[in-house]
């Protein structure tokens, strides 16, 4: 069962069970889903639609968006704002594969480095290109550029 189905199962089942807060959650996933699904029209690279990557990217920024807004929340005192996007961060995250431990991550940046043939930083773009390709939705980027620019500096 691909991404998309998967989604659109817990959507029913959220709806039979009557979770009100779980049915909002997974709306504003599809939702996404779909914005891609109408973006990619617009560029012709419509003959596949959208793949579970790129979904696995959508659900990623979107539990990225909403940790922002928690700590924005908290730091504002409106802890129960915050909690609303801390119990939407774990219905995405149902859905996303299990995120690689800091030592994982390491290894599998020194594989990809090795993998990808990398000597400088100017192979940086290469090394990002084989880690993205693996271990989208298990990683988390934003850490993992940081790592890679000080192996190969």
């Amino acid at each position: 069962m691909n991404m998309r189905e998967r989604v659109n199962q817990a959507l029913k089942e959220a709806m039979k069970s009557k979770e009100a807060d779980r049915l909002s959650t997974l709306r504003l996933i599809n939702a996404a889903i779909k914005d891609k699904d109408i973006a990619q029209r617009g560029t012709g690279d419509d003959d596949s639609g959208v793949t579970d990557a790129d979904v696995l990217a959508i659900l990623g920024r979107m539990v990225k968006q909403r940790q922002e807004s928690a700590r924005a929340y908290e730091e504002g005192g409106r802890l129960e704002l915050a909690e609303k996007e801390l119990s939407e961060i774990k219905v995405i995250e149902d859905f996303l594969p299990r995120q690689l431990t800091d030592e994982e991550a390491e290894s599998a940046i020194d594989a990809a480095i090795s993998e990808a043939g990398a000597q400088s930083i100017r192979d940086m773009g290469k090394v990002m290109a084989v880690l993205k390709g693996k271990f989208t939705g298990q990683m988390d980027f934003a850490k993992a550029g940081p790592l890679v620019k000080s192996r190969l500096g």
